[in-house]
């Protein structure tokens, strides 16, 4: 997830956006109350809200065909069914869709990196992945987040990017852990509905496995979870703390037999890959809490029995202060 020229290249309506934002001297951002305090105690503040869009026309998805049919042919019950998935590179996968939602996902989070160098930040928080319909044709990629910053830090080369929450951030940096960008796994699987798996999604068998759904979203998500680490590996992340993975399950008419159909599962997991870059602070060591009762004939009792026990061990003083409790308690209770 690399970017080249950031804080250059961005559009005219982004580039003055970032000019009116360094000239007013004030900030804006996505961020709670809570989040902003919590970068605050680690050493950083906002910059300000940053954001990226890339509209891709996807002209040819690819799944052309079935993935056990082909393009058409009368394969009897006994042929073999199988689940494609977008990273196999057949036909019947849909490979050239998930590259192109890759293509245009980094893309948004470049142009969003690049606003986030302009206002001199070091890295974004909370970004929020999302895609849409464009009127005009095509799909919309949208990245936005805050932008972030250490007083006094030096410049970095590439901004890191990050999908957690202001605490979840600040939690990182006391950990010794530092974010360095949001990384992507993203698979398409598709599976034809052959005679066994209409048969067994029938009401009437009860309740038993459907197997070639069960293989379906397995197979896609495990194939996501794969690109996911590959996508970790290539920026020499030490791990990735994922935050959202989403399943979509459909259908459509299958291309190789006219009157079938081929379910289809989309996957997309998202998180934000890490990196040590010092040994963990030990916990500080919390001051003894003092609690109040707010009964007065608790206090009087406790009172009583410090009194009497004086310099007693801690051990020996809870049976004596319970009996302590209950004679004033009995005392409380005799007439007058």
């Amino acid at each position: 997830m690399t970017s080249q020229g950031l804080g250059t290249g961005l559009p005219a309506a982004a580039q003055a956006r970032m000019a009116e934002i360094k000239a007013s001297g004030t900030w804006g951002s996505a961020l709670t109350v809570g989040e902003f305090t919590a970068i605050k105690a680690v050493g950083f503040e906002p910059a300000g809200q940053v954001f990226g869009a890339a509209v891709f026309n996807i002209g040819y998805p690819g799944g052309s065909s079935c993935p056990t049919y082909g393009e058409g042919g009368n394969r009897g019950y006994g042929t073999a069914v199988y689940t494609e998935i977008s990273g196999s590179g057949s036909s019947a996968a849909f490979g050239p869709m998930v590259n192109a939602m890759y293509a245009a996902r980094k893309k948004a989070i470049d142009r969003m990196s690049a606003e986030c160098a302009a206002l001199g930040g070091h890295g974004i928080v909370g970004v929020s992945l999302d895609i849409g319909p464009f009127p005009g044709g095509g799909v919309e990629f949208r990245a936005i987040g805050t932008a972030i910053r250490a007083p006094g830090g030096g410049r970095l080369r590439v901004p890191f990017t990050s999908d957690l929450s202001g605490q979840d951030f600040a939690k990182l940096i006391m950990a010794g852990v530092v974010p360095v960008c949001l990384v992507l796994g993203i698979s398409i699987g598709v599976r034809h509905d052959d005679w066994l798996t209409r048969g067994q999604s029938r009401w009437t068998v009860g309740n038993v496995e459907i197997g070639g759904y069960t293989e379906l979203v397995n197979r896609t998500r495990q194939d996501a979870r794969n690109e996911l680490m590959l996508d970790v590996s290539r920026v020499s992340a030490d791990g990735v703390v994922i935050q959202r993975t989403d399943l979509r399950v459909g259908e459509h008419e299958c291309h190789g037999r006219p009157g079938a159909h081929d379910h289809v599962a989309e996957v997309t997991m998202i998180g934000t890959a890490i990196a040590r870059f010092a040994a963990e602070r030990p916990a500080a060591e919390r001051p003894s809490l003092a609690v109040l009762s707010l009964d007065p004939e608790r206090r009087r009792a406790a009172r009583a029995g410090v009194g009497r026990l004086g310099t007693a061990a801690v051990g020996d003083a809870v049976p004596d202060l319970r009996d302590a409790q209950e004679l004033s308690h009995e005392a409380d209770e005799e007439p007058q």
